[in-house]
C-alpha cells in the first residue's frame, strides 16, 4: 500500500489546516499531562521549597531588599522572620485538588518548548525557506524569554505582591487567614503571566511581520506604555524609588527591544 504523501501548503484546505491544528493541541496536551504527571510525583518538593518559599523571611528577594534598605535607609518592610499570615485548606479535597492543578500548571511550565515546538511546525510551511531556518533560534529566544519571565515573576514580582498584600490592613480587627487557593492563585498567575508578558519581542516579531504594528506607533505610545508600567511597579512595591527601578527596568527592556524588531522588520519588508 502506497504511503500518503502529505499535502502542501498550498494545496491544504480549510479542514486540513483545522486538522494539523487539531493534532497540534494533542500532542502540546499529552505534553503537558506528561510533564506534570513528572511534577506530581515531586509535588512535596514543589510546594515545600518553592511554592511556599516566598512566606518565609530568608527567601533571596526578602534578603536582598532587606539588605538594601540597611544599606540605603530605604523601607525596612522585607526585613522580617515570617510574612503575617497563615494559609488554610477549608475543603475536603481541597489539597487533593490544589496538587492536581498545580501539577497541571507545573506540565505547562515544563512542556512549554515541547508546546512551542509544535506550534513551530504549525506555521513552518506559511514561511520563506530563509525563515525556516531560523527554527533552532526561534525555540531557544522563545524558550529563554519565557523561562525568564517565570523566573522574574516568582523572585520579584510574586514577593512583593505577597509582602504588599499580606502587611496590608483594614482593620487590627481583621486577621489574615490567606484560602490555599488564593495563595496559589498569586503565585501560578503572576509567574505564567510574567513568562508570557517576556514573549512581548517575539509577539511583535509576528505582529510586524504581519503589518498589524509598526516601530512608528510603539515609539509614538512609548511615553504612555512607560507610565504604565511605573503605575504597576507601584502598586506591587514598597514606596521606594529602588523597588519601583528594579521592576521596571525589564519591562523597559523588553518594550524596547520589541520596538528594535519591529524596525528590522519594516526594513527587511522594504528590501524585499
Amino acid at each position: 500500500m502506497a504511503k500518503k504523501e502529505k499535502k502542501s501548503p498550498s494545496e491544504m484546505s480549510f479542514i486540513d489546516h483545522l486538522e494539523e491544528l487539531r493534532w497540534l493541541l494533542v500532542r502540546s496536551t499529552l505534553a503537558i499531562i506528561v510533564c506534570g504527571s513528572i511534577a506530581f510525583a515531586f509535588s512535596s518538593f514543589i510546594f515545600d521549597e518553592i511554592i511556599f518559599a516566598p512566606i518565609n523571611g530568608d527567601f533571596v528577594t526578602y534578603r536582598f531588599f532587606c539588605d538594601l534598605a540597611n544599606t540605603y535607609g530605604l523601607d525596612k518592610s522585607f526585613c522580617m522572620e515570617k510574612l503575617p499570615f497563615e494559609i488554610q485548606s477549608r475543603t475536603m479535597d481541597g489539597q487533593f485538588s490544589t496538587d492536581i492543578w498545580t501539577s497541571i500548571a507545573a506540565g505547562f511550565i515544563l512542556g512549554f518548548p515541547i508546546i512551542l515546538w509544535e506550534f513551530w511546525k504549525f506555521i513552518r510551511p506559511a514561511l520563506y525557506d530563509t525563515e525556516r531556518k531560523y527554527a533552532v533560534a526561534f525555540l531557544f529566544s522563545t524558550s529563554v524569554l519565557f523561562f525568564s519571565g517565570i523566573l522574574f515573576g516568582y523572585y520579584i514580582i510574586t514577593p512583593l505582591s505577597l509582602n504588599f498584600l499580606g502587611n496590608y490592613q483594614i482593620s487590627s480587627v481583621v486577621k489574615n487567614d490567606i484560602d490555599l487557593q488564593s495563595y496559589l492563585s498569586i503565585i501560578k498567575t503572576t509567574a505564567i503571566s510574567c513568562g508570557l508578558i517576556f514573549e512581548l519581542p517575539i509577539i511583535m516579531y509576528f505582529l510586524s511581520k504581519v503589518g498589524l504594528v509598526s516601530a512608528a506607533t510603539m515609539k509614538s505610545t512609548r511615553r504612555y506604555a512607560y507610565v504604565i508600567m511605573l503605575l504597576v511597579a507601584a502598586v506591587v512595591t514598597p514606596p521606594d524609588v529602588v523597588s519601583q527601578i528594579i521592576v521596571t527596568i525589564p519591562l523597559m527592556l523588553l518594550y524596547e527591544l520589541s520596538i528594535i524588531i519591529a524596525t528590522r522588520m519594516e526594513k527587511r519588508a522594504n528590501k524585499q
